[in-house]
């Protein structure tokens, strides 16, 4: 999609609900045409004269012939009071995916263009009804799998991140305009005054980068989830783990030993933490060779994890599997989980010593409230649920960039300033911050960004 070539001025369609069957299916029009295509094949039961704006209306859909397709609700939302500024309808028919479909193809054929993924939202950018964090907020709010995720997505969607770099800019405008003037009077010999004051400024705004930097491993989780991989020696109960954790038998669990041959991903929330438990084969030499694929694999997982669960049973001494499960994952976090206490435990081994340790059972559901503790306590960083909706927490990996490229070029401003450099150096520098803060909100973002931004959405939003 070119961000260029999509901003015209034709009228586009599309279902606003997910396909499949349903109590309601929404069909959504926004542009100039939006309107006259409604009232070409809308006929309300009672209203007559013009639909007023912002109320929904009963009545029943026709097509070119006249034919009822459908008992529909309908409401027309006039610019600029819509989410696009643009006119934009709704359709409110019955959710069958047949419906829907005769719905959209009523108004292709009245002229209307399917909308690209994400293109309502993409008008509402660039007709200045929501900046880009706002834009990006919406398919963070869409896809939350936590409700620690969905308060950090309504804050952004509330400007809250938006606000924030807002006052980052405005500080930089002032920098700019004081070094600036040093410009327009350097004929005269006039230095950039007050200096010492202007390092100082530019050193909070800095501070105020780096703590919004620094929230972005927060975001990253709150949004993917965390990366949990089970990892052991086979038979210690790892997909017995895995099945108590998600509370249903994923997992085949055998006394047999290399029962799981492949890694098994699941996602779920405990503690208000979105989790992906990653089960893997048993660590250990082999000669069968469909197995010895699943160690690799199982191997290959080990560097993405966040947190490494180490299962061994706790009654049993370590044989050499359990050492090459250990020496897999040592340079990790790992959280060491001795299963089957219901049978007892031996002494602690010393090699294992250096890790946090939980002691559970399984296959009893032993435990398991300790592991989730300990789970969470390891993830200190996060902030609690109900305060996401008041803190602004970076989400995504651009507006970290951006902040770090912004605040390296005020490192090198501050430079200059102790370096006696020029007015006309350190007024690029504050330039170049300026530019890469304004394309978090998007007063400077390169249209090869939003393309990757809007083609994330979904059609119809």
């Amino acid at each position: 999609m070119h961000i260029v070539n999509v901003f015209e001025k034709d009228t586009i369609v599309a279902p606003a609900t997910p396909p499949g069957e349903g109590g309601i299916g929404i069909v959504r029009l926004s542009g100039l045409k939006a309107e006259e295509f409604l009232c070409d094949y809308f006929s309300p039961s009672s209203a007559t004269g013009r639909l007023e704006s912002n109320y929904l209306y009963h009545g029943f859909l026709k097509d070119h012939r006249g034919h009822v397709l459908d008992e529909v609700m309908a409401v027309i939302m006039r610019q600029p009071r819509s989410y696009t500024r643009e006119d934009v309808c709704e359709i409110h028919c019955h959710g069958g995916g047949l419906i829907v479909r005769r719905v959209v193809d009523l108004f292709l054929r009245a002229g209307a263009r399917m909308a690209r993924p994400g293109e309502f939202t993409l008008r509402a950018f660039l007709n200045g009804r929501i900046d880009l964090t706002r834009a990006e907020a919406v398919i963070d709010l869409i896809r939350s799998r936590s409700e620690l995720a969905s308060n950090i997505a309504i804050n952004q969607l509330n400007g809250g991140l938006a606000d924030k770099i807002a006052f980052l800019r405005e500080k930089l405008i002032l920098l700019l305009a004081e070094v600036e003037a040093a410009i327009d009077f350097s004929e005269e010999d006039i230095e950039i005054e007050g200096s010492c004051s202007l390092g100082k400024t530019a050193g909070q705004m800095m501070s105020e980068m780096d703590d919004l930097i620094q929230s972005f491993e927060c975001g990253r989780i709150a949004k993917e989830g965390v990366n949990i991989l089970i990892l052991g020696r086979p038979n210690v109960g790892k997909s017995s783990l895995l099945n108590s954790l998600l509370g249903e038998a994923r997992a085949i669990v055998t006394d047999i030993p290399g029962t799981t041959r492949d890694t098994i991903e699941e996602d779920l929330v405990l503690g208000g933490l979105p989790l992906r438990l990653v089960d893997t084969a048993g660590i250990r030499h082999t000669e069968d060779p469909v197995e010895a694929e699943g160690v690799r694999r199982a191997r290959s997982k080990i560097e993405g994890a966040d947190l490494v669960l180490l299962v061994v049973d706790g009654s049993m001494s370590l044989d050499n599997d359990d050492l090459l499960a250990i020496d897999a994952c040592r340079h990790k976090d790992v959280l060491v989980v001795l299963n089957k206490a219901d049978l007892g435990s031996l002494p602690f081994p010393d090699c294992l010593g250096q890790f946090p340790v939980v002691k559970i059972s399984a296959l009893q559901g032993l435990g398991l409230t300790d592991l989730v503790d300990k789970i969470s306590q390891h993830f200190t960083f996060r902030p609690e649920v109900s305060e996401a909706r008041e803190t602004v927490i970076l989400t995504e990996f651009r507006h970290k960039q951006a902040l770090m490229a912004a605040r390296d070029s005020l490192g090198r401003f501050r430079e200059s300033l102790v370096q006696g450099m020029s007015p006309e150096f350190s007024a690029v520098e504050i330039g170049e911050a300026l530019d890469r803060v304004g394309e978090i909100t998007g007063e400077t973002t390169p249209d090869d960004v939003l393309d990757r931004i809007f083609t994330k959405f979904c059609i119809g939003k």
